[in-house]
């Protein structure tokens, strides 16, 4: 079935977690898609999961399912909250959409201690601070 689907490259598309807030309370995260291309994307799914190993005890959460529909070009969606918690598990996240009625398709992976300070830049289209994967 997968093998039957065309291989089309995804480019200039990103998954950013970014840091929204920064107080004295904690921190708060957003895991967003980042649209860097001159074209819409269509009927935007992304599932996203954790898995890993936590206190020598293997874990894994609960797989979230995103229906985000279409996504304009040049713009950003807000996917999920994300607690910094799950920052010491694998992080992936399946994206599938359609341009001009071809699908595409890309899995991102934020591995375990990725997201952290010295990784962070500064998120194009949001203009704030976060860990992106093209």
């Amino acid at each position: 079935m997968k093998k039957d689907l065309p291989e089309n490259l995804v480019q200039d598309i990103g998954i950013a977690v970014v840091l929204e807030s920064d107080s004295p309370q904690g921190q708060s995260w957003n895991v967003y898609l980042i649209n860097l291309k001159d074209r819409d994307l269509e009927t935007v799914l992304i599932s996203s999961k954790g898995y890993g190993r936590k206190d020598g005890v293997d874990v894994k959460t609960s797989i979230l399912r995103h229906a985000i529909g279409s996504i304009p070009a040049k713009a950003t969606a807000r996917v999920e909250a994300i607690d910094e918690q799950v920052f010491g598990l694998t992080n992936e996240y399946l994206l599938s959409f359609y341009i001009d009625g071809q699908i595409f398709d890309k899995k991102y992976i934020f591995v375990p201690e990725s997201i952290v300070e010295s990784n962070m830049v500064r998120i194009p289209l949001l203009n704030k601070p976060g860990v992106l994967i093209l």
